[in-house]
């Protein structure tokens, strides 16, 4: 058995099951987000929050939405007027700003698909696990891509976006609504992660959460939302990820 299934990932396992109380995992989806996984985009993201930011005369800094990411813009929005203003956001504000982020998001370009993102999804169909998109972005710029970059992988009955949540990411709401869509339980599946918000999402609905860092955040902010491992890029993930369901396998 490979070292790092052997030395990281099988006492990693161990310890979510004592955790978490369960008797055993059968892995049979893999919840997966989008930004910052499946494309390369959260650059674009964090540099049309930071000109939002600036053309409404909210201080910021374009790291610090690193950190947001997978909380609904509406979210984020109220968050930025209450720090700057110390009010939330009206609807006509919220529905402003936000247009105005997706219009800078889009004349930044198209974002690439993550190198290992379209390696990892066939692994997950070819392993016959299903496959379910729970993103905090509601942008149609990205998600209208999806079955272009990743033909026959998802489907709308198999997608958890912005516009089908009432609160989002950091709370459960959008994990739990996944395993739902999955017809799975907690113990029967697995999240792909790369914020710490999502992370945080993920691990409050008692789900083995893989994280990859594919951002300019240390990996101790991953580990301290209670990320199980963590891994350096979805390349990474996409070689190990057949050692890594071989292993959940061990504990059926």
């Amino acid at each position: 058995m490979p070292v790092f299934e052997k030395e990281i990932l099988i006492p990693q396992i161990k310890k979510f099951i004592d955790t978490n109380h369960y008797s055993s995992l059968n892995i049979k989806a893999v919840l997966i987000d989008m930004d910052g996984v499946l494309y390369d985009s959260m650059k674009n993201h964090a540099r049309s929050w930071k000109m939002t930011a600036d053309k409404y005369n909210i201080p910021s800094d374009e790291n610090e939405f690193y950190l947001y990411e997978g909380q609904t813009g509406r979210y984020t929005i109220n968050y930025l007027f209450e720090r700057s203003f110390g009010r939330k956001a009206s609807e006509a504000e919220i529905k402003e700003v936000y247009t105005q982020k997706t219009d800078f998001f889009t004349s930044l370009g198209q974002a690439p698909v993550m190198p290992g993102a379209k390696e990892t999804l066939l692994s997950v169909t070819a392993h016959n696990l299903t496959p379910v998109l729970v993103t905090g972005s509601g942008q149609d710029s990205l998600l209208g891509k999806l079955d272009h970059n990743f033909p026959a992988i998802f489907n709308k009955s198999r997608m958890v976006t912005a516009k089908d949540v009432s609160i989002g990411k950091p709370d459960p709401e959008p994990y739990l609504m996944g395993l739902k869509k999955a017809g799975v339980s907690a113990n029967e599946a697995i999240v792909i992660e790369n914020a710490p918000l999502g992370v945080r999402s993920a691990v409050a609905t008692g789900i083995f959460t893989i994280a990859v860092n594919t951002g300019p955040i240390d990996d101790n902010m991953l580990y301290n939302e209670g990320a199980n491992i963590v891994l350096q890029s979805m390349k990474e993930l996409s070689n190990r990820f057949d050692s890594i369901i071989k292993t959940f396998n061990l504990f059926k």
